[in-house]
């Protein structure tokens, strides 16, 4: 396997037949690593833990890392929370053998059992969501002229939409993945992607255009 450095903040990965490319967050704290090839396909998988990642070949190789805090698989991409690294090359490596590794052995990445139970828990997970955006986000960026409403939950995907504030804000992304992100994942654990479904440049929601 050979590691090789891109652009700033890139690091590309050729292994065999599978390329992946390791896109480290700018604080060290995670790493996206985007695989040229669907990992998987049913949806999006989150875990926090090595007890949770039983569910998961794929998890519970990468939490074979000590450093590892949790795990995102969703399509073709794996996020890894771990550290934080001020070289993600060295870990990436490790990571990008267990994709690898989980691609070539052909069973599922995640256990088909978990998209089984998200689709039974959407309107469940609704109002968890609901509850958290309400009595803790919401009431934070208030003062900011901001608020974040739930647009939809598909499975255990989570879609937001900024407004007041908060839409346009060039610091909206960061107030997404530090902040909400993680209230949102401490009180609903279950959830797997929480994805940004505001236009900032319009001011429009893209999410009910494509739907």
């Amino acid at each position: 396997m050979k590691v090789e450095f891109g652009w700033p903040g890139c690091y590309s990965a050729a292994m065999d037949d599978i390329k992946i490319t390791a896109e480290p967050a700018l604080n060290g704290g995670s790493c996206k690593f985007v695989i040229d090839r669907p990992v998987y396909p049913d949806g999006a998988a989150f875990f926090n833990s090595k007890e949770k990642a039983a569910a998961s070949p794929l998890a519970k190789r990468i939490f074979e890392m000590a450093a590892v805090k949790s795990v995102l698989i969703a399509g073709n991409a794996v996020t890894v929370t771990a550290g934080p690294f001020d070289d993600w090359r060295p870990p990436a490596k490790t990571i990008a053998l267990a994709i690898r590794d989980q691609i070539h052995s052909g069973t599922p990445a995640v256990d088909p059992k978990l998209k089984e139970q998200a689709a039974g828990q959407e309107g469940e997970l609704r109002r968890r969501v609901e509850e958290v955006l309400e009595t803790r986000i919401n009431p934070a960026i208030a003062a900011h002229g901001g608020m974040i409403t739930l647009v939809d939950v598909k499975g255990n995907a989570v879609y937001l939409q900024m407004s007041g504030g908060c839409q346009g804000c060039a610091s909206s992304s960061a107030t997404l993945k530090l902040g909400v992100e993680s209230a949102i994942r401490e009180a609903v654990p279950e959830v797997g992607e929480i994805l940004d479904a505001t236009d900032h440049a319009s001011g429009q929601n893209p999410y009910y255009a494509a739907h």
